[in-house]
């Protein structure tokens, strides 16, 4: 008789459990975002680096999706107004109001947990919070691969049908640009990045 499955337990985690959390959301991230379409060279340097915003930014959260305490998934968000200027600039090009706007940052979850909702449960735990806050919108960012590219998947199914019945739809023309490593370069570069955008 095969054993029962161990549900996957959601905490949302502000203040020290948090900073707590960070190195754990750093090896997740490494490991998930090298795969397509990210292809994420990823360091334990720069994660450090790159992440520590959150610890210092009243209002962050991570989602985390925990199997027997271990962390599988996490998803993370802030107020736009503190993130890096790379995310709010295009959007403050076009008369948005990074105050009244949250920022959904990174969502990953280990492949061997998906197909089981938790990326919807990321994504009500996250604009549960941001309504808490009193904010009124909430964006993110997708990277933004060509169709030819040669580390494609061939049987890739974009996120699109998810994401719109989450009630988000791309914001025409906004485009946030950030560089990170890809798997095989040898040096960062710019990648281009889809905003999508709802009314909380």
């Amino acid at each position: 008789m095969k054993g029962l499955a161990v549900p996957v337990e959601i905490r949302s985690l502000t203040g020290e459990e948090l900073k707590q959390a960070l190195n754990d959301l750093a090896g997740l991230r490494i490991k998930v975002f090298r795969d397509w379409p990210y292809l994420y060279e990823g360091s334990m340097d720069y994660e450090e680096k790159y992440l520590q915003r959150y610890a210092e930014t009243e209002g962050a959260l991570i989602v985390g999706a925990y199997d027997r305490g271990k962390l599988v998934g996490a998803a993370t968000g802030e107020p736009l107004g503190d993130e890096f200027e790379a995310f709010r600039t295009p959007l403050e090009e076009r008369g948005f109001d990074p105050g009244d706007i949250f920022y959904l940052a990174e969502s990953v979850l280990d492949p061997a947990y998906r197909g089981q909702g938790i990326g919807h449960r990321f994504f009500d735990e996250r604009e549960a919070h941001a309504r808490k806050l009193g904010f009124s919108q909430s964006v993110f960012c997708a990277v933004i691969r060509p169709d030819d590219h040669p580390m494609r998947p061939s049987d890739y199914r974009p996120l699109d049908p998810f994401w719109r019945k989450r009630g988000y739809e791309k914001l025409p023309d906004v485009v946030v640009t950030f560089p990170w490593q890809d798997v095989g370069e040898d040096e960062e570069t710019e990648k281009p990045m889809q905003v999508w955008y709802r009314k909380l």
